[in-house]
């Protein structure tokens, strides 16, 4: 297996991979019964190498919901009929998964509406009373 370049400044060495291989379902027929063209990539958060402290727990914060109790992020690809295709799916997701992790998120900037806007909704909101007031059955006040 070859380096994984998940940004430019990031490249995970293949030890950090691991790659197993099963059975799938999806497409392939009857081939389908006698080879294992499932791939399962595991890359273990907690002892990988290349990450710094920094990116691991960017990465653990951002992938929680992914991630196993030992801290591995598990990928499994079954959409292609060949083992090849399918380990080159895997490692382009993981790469993806770790390169938006990792991505600055952009801040958000408080903003108040504008006059127009405050405007129209205060109209709207008494065009949609007047309706309502309409509806109402008339009193007698006599």
């Amino acid at each position: 297996m070859e380096p994984l370049r998940i940004n430019s400044r990031l490249v995970l060495p293949p030890r950090e991979l691991s790659a197993s291989y099963a059975r799938s379902g999806g497409p392939g027929g009857q081939n389908i019964n006698k080879v294992s063209t499932k791939v399962v990539l595991r890359f273990s958060l907690a002892n990988s190498e290349v990450l710094g402290e920094r990116r691991r727990q960017l990465l653990a914060r951002a992938l929680a919901p992914r991630l196993t109790a030992s801290g591995e992020l598990v990928i499994h690809a079954s959409r292609h009929r060949t083992r090849s295709r399918n380990l080159e799916d895997a490692r382009q997701r993981l790469a993806g998964l770790l390169a938006a992790a990792l991505r600055p998120k952009k801040a958000r900037k408080a903003t108040h509406p504008t006059r127009s806007s405050k405007r129209k909704r205060l109209e709207k909101k008494q065009r949609r009373g007047e309706v309502k007031r309409t509806r109402r059955p008339p009193t007698d006040h006599s």
